[in-house]
């Protein structure tokens, strides 16, 4: 098939080109490199079947020439930090809603009938029910960026079902591994490389949350759009993550450990009752039930054990 990866120069994205071209398929790339970087591509970047084009999505020709002749799109490319909402709503709602509109915009005008996108489980907002399954409501974010990524979601369903495409969002759990730029495990490296000996935990560190390695990440969004397209369904939202969760202390001591430190760990005490940042979800676990009735499983099945493979895979590219 002919897939176009938007963002596909990312952290996520760049593992899923990755994939795409190991299945033998073809992929065009679009990204404008603002958190991309092309390095992470350096692996499949001479491939015949890798069309890469350095362009930002929110100029509609853009989108329109990204999306002719192909069979599928994976709409990966956003704004991918959380915490910006509160800064800067503008950015967040341009580049994850107005992008996403462009594209499928673009899809209809090209006659582009799939489509899997890259949502979040900050959809869910604090969710009353642990582990949340994807018909928990209503849903309630209480980020700009969760509620950019509903927004999104409720442009693609309308868009599936009045043009009979088939389209699948992924409620994503927090995605390590490889290549990642930001995040907590991220963070906590570059607070200890830089002061070995004390490690700062933003709110009171018992936020707890479910992680999922990147490589299940993207195994999940291919396996599961195919079985869509295959089943002709029109609209399906999957919980993509781990069965449990691991609260933020133990990630700082699993960071701490791996890299031989015994720092002094304290904690910000927070917002809100604790979290790390307005807007922080506390607790969040994902019921993975559904994905796994279609047939997908994580490699690696526990939060720990994917933090743990993060943090040593972190280290070993700051080595590099």
């Amino acid at each position: 098939m002919r897939f176009l990866v938007t963002g596909g120069a990312g952290f996520i994205g760049s593992h899923l080109v990755e994939l795409l071209i190991s299945e033998g398929h073809s992929v065009t790339v679009v990204d404008n490199l603002s958190t991309g970087r092309v390095e992470f591509l350096k692996g499949v970047m001479g491939n015949p079947r890798l069309r890469f084009i350095e362009a930002d999505l929110l100029r509609p020709e853009v989108a329109r020439e990204a999306a002719r002749g192909v069979d599928a799109v994976f709409h990966l490319a956003a704004n991918p930090e959380v915490r910006i909402g509160q800064q800067s709503p503008e950015s967040i709602y341009r580049q994850n809603v107005e992008m996403t509109y462009n594209v499928l915009e673009s899809m209809r005008v090209a006659g582009v009938r799939a489509l899997a996108f890259a949502s979040s489980s900050t959809v869910y907002g604090d969710a009353k029910v642990i582990p949340t399954p994807e018909d928990y409501g209503p849903l309630y974010p209480i980020s700009v960026y969760g509620g950019s990524k509903l927004a999104s979601e409720g442009l693609i369903s309308g868009y599936a079902f009045t043009f009979d495409w088939t389209a699948v969002s992924f409620r994503l759990a927090n995605v390590v591994g490889p290549r990642s730029t930001h995040g907590v495990i991220y963070d906590f490296i570059n607070k200890l490389r830089r002061n070995s000996s004390s490690l700062e935990v933003l709110g009171d560190g018992t936020q707890s949350k479910s992680y999922v390695h990147v490589r299940d990440t993207v195994k999940a969004m291919y396996q599961l759009l195919m079985k869509a397209i295959d089943k002709g369904v029109r609209y399906e939202a999957f919980n993509v993550g781990t069965p449990d969760r691991v609260s933020v202390l133990e990630i700082a001591h699993i960071v701490a450990e791996a890299m031989g430190l015994t720092p002094q760990v304290y904690t910000t005490g927070g917002v809100d009752g604790g979290r790390g940042w307005k807007g922080d979800v506390k607790v969040m676990q994902l019921s993975v039930d559904k994905a796994m009735s279609w047939g997908w499983a994580p490699e690696v099945k526990s939060s720990r054990d994917v933090v743990r493979r993060a943090v040593a895979e972190a280290l070993s590219e700051f080595k590099a």
